[in-house]
């Protein structure tokens, strides 16, 4: 059970233990106290209720926005998705001002992500009042899943991301390297389409030439230019097959800094093996041959009996 926001489950052992939101401060026992139960406790059978409740409001206003944008829709149903749009609007106003209300620092809610996300989720339709087509901004509000994937146990998977971006960061010197090699053939290969190709074939300047290279060295290849000569279009070959090996080379940096750690997390740090205590000489006292195996019993020249104190 979570004791309070911002502070890990406990009675859990091992693994990772997702987090909270940062702590808004519960409130003393009271209504408020049973508002902020049920809005920010997840662990509660009403909380969890709430969290699925917003979850279902806010995917499907979002799917309002979305079919609103469809001409023939928003001429058709133009109205009532007019009137559901502010239905969800007040909906999650009235939610913004209980969770408001709920914490016993307001401020910090109000001026922390999620307060902003709450916020940025309402303003956009209250702003279509003045600017027509603000209300397309409103998409925000799938942001606030964040706060509520927790409900289905999606934060399981909050570990593999922070071992994602820890590798990136460790990778992140290895990865500008590579972006700036990449830049630079796009720069030199431009440049060389500029000359060869030139202002006719569509290859206006030199930045223009940099984004044809771009598009074909990533190997998207929109098509709205294309090279026209026979050395053009050799240029565009290479930097085609170019494009397909490096591609691997960004994934492979991250996925050896992932195994890396993972490695280091499973087995513990490096250590060099302890020493191990030298065997005593393997020495026959008969005829003083040596290089005797530890697990011999007599001498390998003469046949004679190995002293007890040299047997393994």
């Amino acid at each position: 059970m979570m004791a309070e926001e911002g502070k890990p489950a406990e009675g859990t052992t091992g693994g990772y233990v997702p987090q909270s939101p940062p702590s808004y401060g519960k409130p003393p026992p009271g209504w408020r106290r049973r508002m902020y139960d049920v809005i920010f406790e997840a662990d509660t059978p009403a909380g969890r209720r709430f969290d699925i409740a917003l979850v279902i409001a806010i995917l499907l206003s979002i799917l309002v926005v979305v079919l609103d944008s469809v001409p023939r829709l928003h001429q058709q149903h133009g109205t009532a998705l007019h009137v559901l749009e502010w239905t969800f609007t007040l909906l999650f106003s009235a939610e913004y001002i209980a969770r408001v209300v709920a914490v016993q620092r307001p401020w910090r809610y109000v001026t922390g992500f999620y307060g902003i996300i709450d916020l940025l989720a309402v303003l956009p339709t209250y702003f279509s009042l003045l600017v027509t087509g603000s209300a397309v901004l409103i998409d925000i509000r799938i942001l606030r899943l964040l706060r509520v994937f927790r409900i289905f146990k999606l934060t399981l998977y909050i570990e593999e991301y922070l071992r994602l971006g820890e590798a990136l960061a460790a990778s992140r010197r290895k990865i500008m390297v590579f972006l700036s090699v990449v830049l630079m053939a796009i720069l030199i290969f431009g440049t060389l389409m500029y000359v060869v190709e030139g202002p006719q074939n569509g290859y206006t300047s030199i930045p223009v030439s940099m984004y044809w290279a771009t598009v074909t060295m990533t190997t998207v290849g929109y098509g709205d230019i294309t090279p026209h000569t026979h050395l053009g279009k050799a240029i565009a070959s290479f930097m085609m097959l170019l494009g397909w090996s490096i591609l691997a080379v960004p994934t492979g940096i991250v996925t050896a800094e992932m195994t890396l750690r993972r490695g280091d997390r499973r087995h513990g740090p490096m250590r060099p093996p302890p020493l191990q205590p030298l065997s005593p000489p393997r020495t026959c006292s008969a005829c003083g041959s040596g290089g005797h195996e530890a697990s011999a019993k007599f001498c390998k020249d003469c046949g004679a009996g190995l002293p007890a104190s040299q047997k393994a």
